[in-house]
């Protein structure tokens, strides 16, 4: 008989305003061992909402959504929530972008353009560390 405790899986909740990218990532992001997508929102609002209602352990965000923008949510997740892990993925990547999502608390941040694969090896050993962890 197998006593083994399966390893929990990090929940991954997405924040963008383009279904696309949601898709996208969901798929990517689904395929990973120990990831499993929790939920997609595409404003703040709801994105929040979702994040709570999961326990996300990670949030994939733009820095647009389509209720403005992703600094309040960033902010919110910070002071209430500092364990998710925030990951900025975004084609707005100029540098007062990056300083202002770091400022709001973003743990990362990369170009949706030419890091998005970046983006999904970080959320890969996010996972992994987490599974690793008693």
């Amino acid at each position: 008989m197998d006593t083994a405790v399966p390893a929990l899986a990090a929940k991954v909740y997405l924040v963008d305003a383009a279904v696309e990218v949601r898709h996208r990532l969901a798929r990517l992001l689904g395929a990973i061992a120990g990831v499993e997508i929790a939920g997609e929102a595409e404003d703040g609002d709801s994105a929040l909402e979702g994040i709570r209602a999961c326990e996300a352990d990670i949030v994939v965000l733009d820095l647009r959504l389509a209720d403005g923008n992703s600094l309040a949510l960033i902010e919110t997740l910070s002071r209430l929530h500092p364990a998710i892990v925030k990951i900025v993925l975004t084609n707005h990547i100029a540098r007062a972008f990056r300083d202002a999502c770091n400022a709001a608390g973003a743990d990362f941040f990369f170009d949706k353009t030419s890091e998005f694969d970046a983006a999904c090896r970080t959320v890969a050993g996010i996972a992994r560390t987490q599974r690793a962890s008693p």
